[in-house]
């Protein structure tokens, strides 16, 4: 009898990829990752897993090493951890009859101004936007709807290339990096005009067309957009909970969604919440970790179950206060030590100090997802002593960034 293989598109190197890799052994699977370049994620390495070289941009190259791979495996199931990838791991699954989301739903979702247009269509809350093709486009927009403002490209994820534009320099400042072709992903994209919607950040969890929980997000600085923290489950009223969760779910319903793992970034206004943004997908680290602390669901487990077609179960074993923290350098330059990681991990209730970064390398800031050199997370029965033990272990984390020397001129 052939053995049972979980296929999984490209893999994530600081987030999910693992603990996909992870989960799909006690399921009897095995896992297999299909990559352009399989090197990138050390813990293939690492977990001694199979990995396989192939342009996963290209369709029906993908389709031919599936179909070569099933002469050896029975494929039970094919699935992404990483955004980019979702919609043609979907599009592997309706060749090959399997269970997965609906690419052109993904696909839609993904192009945010095609997100805004089917959620304004739908009478869904959202911050007033223009879609931009040029400067003089920006200005105008701009000028429209009022400074300041958010720009940024209509393609990308992890808050790359989103800032808030406080006046008209950095509106032109920030336009000129996006069309410059700097920015990654693309050349001269569509550009994203938006209103700077105010009040905190959540994100609803969704699972089919159930909400699993709601968390609270935490920003670095503006004017960029880099997480600093989670906390899981946010405190909320009965109210606030349930106004989160209607929109949610009419948003998965506007756009096609609802097989699967989905998450919602709303914020809370003065007109209540406003969606930011819809991913298709389960959310990356540490969000499936917090889910896990906080309510005893396994997230990736029970996606991976719903990928081979078995029975998934949502039920909460526990109800605990879960939360992460980010480490964000404050400046570039060259990392020359980082410690306290193993005492940081050693204080009762962390459940998990990752550092991503080795001594000696080169920290150049983004102003988004990619800052993060590490990250801590906590749980415990309550919000206060989450809160606690999550200061008491980052404050054990210490390292030195040395500026990198001036340019001559």
């Amino acid at each position: 009898m052939s053995k049972r293989a979980l296929v999984l598109i490209e893999g994530d190197s600081t987030g999910n990829g693992l603990l996909f890799v992870q989960a799909a052994q006690p399921l009897g699977l095995h896992p297999i990752t299909l990559s352009a370049d399989p090197t990138q994620y050390e813990y293939l390495a690492t977990e001694a897993t199979e990995a396989i070289r192939v342009d996963t941009d290209n369709l029906d190259a993908l389709i031919r090493e599936c179909s070569r791979l099933r002469a050896t495996y029975d494929i039970a199931g094919i699935t992404s951890p990483w955004e980019p990838f979702y919609a043609i791991a979907g599009k592997l699954c309706r060749h090959f009859e399997l269970p997965g989301p609906n690419p052109a739903s993904i696909e839609r979702c993904c192009d945010k101004s095609t997100q805004r247009e089917v959620l304004a269509g739908a009478g869904i809350p959202i911050p007033a936007y223009r879609v931009a093709a040029n400067a003089a486009e920006v200005e105008g927009f701009a000028a429209e709807i009022g400074l300041p403002v958010i720009l940024k490209p209509t393609i990308g994820r992890g808050s790359s290339g989103v800032r808030l534009c406080r006046n008209v320099d950095e509106l032109a400042e920030h336009t000129a990096h996006l069309l410059s072709g700097k920015h990654i992903g693309q050349s001269l994209p569509r550009m994203l005009v938006e209103e700077f919607a105010q009040g905190p950040q959540y994100t609803a969890h969704t699972m089919g067309k159930e909400v699993i929980g709601i968390a609270l997000a935490d920003f670095d600085p503006l004017p960029h957009f880099v997480y600093r923290g989670f906390t899981f489950p946010a405190v909320l009223t009965d109210d606030e909970h349930k106004r989160i969760a209607d929109v949610s779910l009419s948003c998965l319903q506007a756009l096609g969604l609802g097989w699967g793992p989905t998450n919602v970034e709303l914020r809370w206004t003065k007109r209540g919440p406003v969606v930011i943004e819809v991913n298709p997908r389960l959310a990356g680290t540490p969000d499936p970790q917090l889910v896990q602390l906080a309510y005893g669901v396994d997230l990736v487990t029970e996606h991976i179950k719903l990928v081979i077609g078995s029975e998934w179960n949502l039920r909460r074993k526990h109800s605990h206060t879960a939360a992460a923290r980010s480490l964000i350098p404050d400046r570039d330059g060259t990392l020359e030590w980082i410690d306290g990681g193993s005492q940081a991990a050693a204080v009762l209730g962390v459940a998990e100090v990752k550092l991503y970064v080795e001594p000696k390398t080169p920290i150049v800031r983004k102003g988004d997802d990619r800052d993060w050199i590490g990250h801590v997370i906590a749980a415990s029965p309550s919000v206060s002593q989450t809160e606690a033990i999550l200061q008491r272990a980052v404050d054990l984390i210490d390292w030195s960034i040395t500026p990198f020397p001036p340019h001559d001129e």
